[in-house]
């Protein structure tokens, strides 16, 4: 079984991602969801934004790598949405990461140094008209990454939801979800 490091979004540790984290779980893995917003929680994404934006995007990414530290090194690193800069900084430049797990955003592997890790697979999981992810280049970098990592999958579900897999969210989506879960979990197996 697969031990996960799960980073939350912008609008922090809600209900939705501890359920998610709770169905990895339920499945027999290892999860640990680390509150990288001290606490708050934002009842939208713009003030959740706003927060990280004021923190600073290093920071969050700083204080991923924290939580990170006394963990062991064969890691699946996930993340949701703004989550997805220390899951992908993490399986980028930690030594020993198992896999990656990028939910509703992508950067490019430049962003840490890039090129992507040999032996580290990843799966990149959005909906094709998201705006956050089509419009803000995340589809465009989720491409190249499948391109450039030789163990790497893109998969896109039809809707613009953004946070889709957060249960706890109005944009929540049942069966998009259902499906990334089933391809989570085969991937984590």
């Amino acid at each position: 079984m697969a031990e996960v490091l799960l980073f939350h979004h912008a609008q922090g540790l809600t209900p939705g991602v501890r359920a998610f984290a709770g169905e990895l779980e339920r499945a027999g893995h290892t999860v640990h969801v680390p509150d990288l917003y001290e606490g708050h929680v934002f009842d939208d994404l713009e003030a959740g934004l706003a927060y990280a934006q004021e923190a600073g995007f290093g920071t969050i990414v700083e204080r991923g790598r924290a939580a990170a530290e006394g963990l062991p090194a064969g890691l699946v690193h996930a993340g949701f949405s703004l989550g997805v800069l220390p899951a992908q900084s993490l399986a980028q430049t930690r030594p020993g990461a198992k896999g990656a797990l990028l939910f509703h955003s992508c950067v490019p592997t430049s962003e840490f140094g890039g090129p992507w890790p040999e032996g580290v697979p990843v799966q990149v999981h959005a909906m094709d008209a998201d705006p956050f992810f089509v419009d803000d280049g995340d589809a465009e970098a989720a491409r190249a990454l499948v391109q450039e990592a030789a163990e790497a999958e893109l998969f896109l579900y039809p809707g613009d939801g953004h946070l889709f897999a957060d249960s706890s969210l109005p944009g929540y989506d049942e069966k998009a979800t259902a499906l990334l879960m089933e391809r989570v979990l085969a991937f984590l197996g």
